[in-house]
């Protein structure tokens, strides 16, 4: 599993991490971004969505930790 800490970052630097390290995972695994930012649900969930990603979001004492699984992509 991978993690992205993007706690105590701004809007929309927690999006940005995660789009960047996404990649780098083989589908059917999970990227973890930690988030202190109001924003990062919002952005999170719908980039996920936009991407067919799973999504999951877990309340953590002072932060919120999102699971997003790597969708398979269609061949071709």
């Amino acid at each position: 599993m991978t993690t992205v800490d993007a706690r105590g970052l701004a809007c929309p630097l927690p999006l940005t991490m995660a789009k960047r390290r996404m990649p780098e995972l083989r589908e059917g695994e999970t990227l973890l971004v930690l988030a202190t930012d109001p924003e990062a649900p919002i952005d999170l969930a719908a980039w996920a969505a936009a991407e067919g990603h799973g999504y999951e979001e877990r309340l953590r004492e002072g932060f919120v930790e999102f699971a997003l699984t790597k969708a398979a992509r269609p061949a071709g």
